[in-house]
């Protein structure tokens, strides 16, 4: 497709976004904080209860519940279903060999474990990752399925169970959480596979100092969910994200968030010199 009708493209799959927008829910509700900084435009909290919500919307009914798709030939495959050898687990500081459960095709949360974060280091990456929550609904609002896909191991995708489990705006599966809420919430039902097609940019910092920030587009279930954000920092609970300098490539991390979340099918195609 040539670039002005991918552009083309985009342009009006925000505009729907924006104008399905309109119809989220503008009323408070009592999910999130009203003691929290607030972002940068002055308007919204960090986790703001009265922060609109995102529409919900239906994905597209094209299943890919019975097994995981294959991956591009170019792509760096992190875990085939199989075993955790490009992982380890991440325990505070130390890192030890992961002890997350693999099951038949996937890997499941384990309480105690630690997060997962990979060995190989990415920087400009194109990540795919398939993700299911419980099927046996437990807890609510951030307690229902709660976990993360944190790019460079700070900058995080948020996973949760958003199917008909109201929370604050900012902590909705497919949004940079603490940040920007998803443009709508194409959530499937509890059980069921979902995916992330994430394309990131890696901050460039100077001196120490951020001099380009991280760049995010998200599409959760074949839905454009967030285009192009600019990343205020390394996502944060009830705090403002900031930045602090880092290396150019750095781990990739599966939040242990203490809920029985399955991943499968993750690969990434790192961008090098693609601009």
């Amino acid at each position: 497709m040539q670039r002005h009708s991918i552009s083309i493209t985009l342009g009006l799959m925000l505009a729907a976004g924006a104008l399905s927008g309109l119809n989220a829910q503008t009323t408070p509700h009592k999910y999130g904080y009203d003691d929290t900084p607030y972002l940068p435009d002055g308007k919204w909290r960090v986790h703001d209860s009265a922060r609109p919500l995102p529409l919900v919307i239906s994905p597209s009914t094209e299943s890919t519940q019975e097994r995981a798709g294959s991956a591009p030939s170019d792509a760096v495959v992190l875990f085939d279903g199989t075993n955790l050898s490009h992982w380890q687990s991440l325990d505070g500081t130390k890192q030890t060999e992961s002890k997350w459960k693999v099951g038949s095709g996937y890997v499941e949360v384990t309480k105690d474990a630690g997060a997962l974060v990979s060995k190989e280091k990415f920087g400009d990456c194109q990540l795919h990752v398939e993700w299911a929550t419980p099927a046996e609904v437990k807890g609510e609002d951030q307690a229902r399925g709660n976990s993360g896909v944190l790019l460079m191991s700070r900058y995080e995708i948020q996973v949760l169970d958003s199917y008909n489990n109201p929370t604050y705006a900012d902590g909705h599966a497919g949004g940079i959480y603490g940040q920007y809420p998803p443009l709508v919430n194409p959530a499937r039902r509890p059980g069921e596979w979902q995916s992330f097609d994430i394309i990131f940019e890696a901050p460039r910092f100077e001196a120490g100092k951020v001099v380009k920030p991280a760049v995010a587009t998200v599409i959760y279930n074949g839905v454009l969910v967030e285009y192009h954000r600019e990343l205020l920092g390394a996502s944060a609970y009830r705090e403002l994200a900031h930045y602090d300098a880092h290396g150019p490539e750095e781990p990739i991390m599966l939040q242990n968030h203490w809920n029985p979340v399955r991943f499968r099918n993750i690969w990434v195609r790192p961008l090098k010199d693609w601009k």
